[in-house]
């Protein structure tokens, strides 16, 4: 199978940095699937999570993404260019999920889509069909400052989804939420893979990873386990190396 991002000889090191925060790595991320990517922190998840996700661009080696108009080289695009894979084909899900605090909820999903050049009216009856589809039926006009930690996660995930992105990017999305709340938000992240979607999470949290298809557990930059979970198959299983 053509994997849907593949990385080669990624590298970062940031300027002063003793070592890189990346030291070549390569990973092949599979459409349809779910990845963990672990690691104790200063690991370099999350900058990698940035590089495959085009934020960061890497000091060397190339990210392959397979859009819909044929692969690119997501770390020689100018930014434009990467700006605009990011709001066409790619979602994303933070800890603190990034809301715009003066808009409602609806305004924060419909933007994504007003970015794109959709109207205004489309996107915001798109945006409503993605709240109600994520349990939020009438909180639309709520902002950030009346919605639960979990509730504004669920205004994340509509956000990512409601473009058609295939890959989803999620960084810590249960780190700021009870146990309960973060196994909502986890179920709403995994369905959408269940829906033909990718998701590749960073987290702390084993239980998120025994979730997942696969975890990639990172330590100094480097990728020291990739293991496919039992649980992908139906059954329980513990991650090859958890970061503590």
């Amino acid at each position: 199978m053509t994997p849907l991002l593949s990385a080669r000889g990624l590298t970062m090191q940031y300027p002063g940095g003793a070592t890189p925060a990346l030291d070549a790595v390569d990973l092949d991320i599979a459409p349809g699937t779910s990845v963990a990517v672990m690691g104790a922190s200063g690991s370099g998840k999350t900058t990698l999570l940035h590089c495959l996700a085009g934020i960061l661009r890497p000091t060397a080696g190339s990210v392959t993404f397979a859009s819909g108009s044929g692969p690119v080289d997501v770390a020689t695009l100018g930014d434009d260019a990467r700006a605009r894979l990011r709001r066409e084909e790619l979602g994303f899900v933070f800890q603190q999920g990034l809301l715009l605090g003066e808009l409602t909820a609806l305004e924060n999903v419909a933007v994504a889509r007003m970015l794109g050049g959709v109207p205004r009216a489309q996107a915001e009856a798109e945006a409503a069909q993605w709240l109600t589809h994520l349990g939020l039926a009438g909180m639309e006009q709520r902002r950030l400052g009346e919605l639960s930690g979990g509730q504004a996660q669920r205004v994340a995930i509509a956000r990512a989804q409601v473009t058609g992105a295939r890959l989803i990017f999620a960084d810590e999305p249960t780190g700021a939420l009870d146990s309960t709340t973060s196994e909502e938000v986890l179920d709403l992240l995994l369905a959408a893979v269940a829906a033909g979607r990718t998701l590749v999470v960073v987290t702390h949290d084993a239980d998120v990873a025994r979730r997942c298809a696969r975890t990639v557990v990172l330590r100094d930059g480097r990728v020291v386990s990739d293991t496919a979970l039992a649980a992908a198959a139906g059954g329980a299983a513990t991650p090859g190396e958890v970061a503590r």
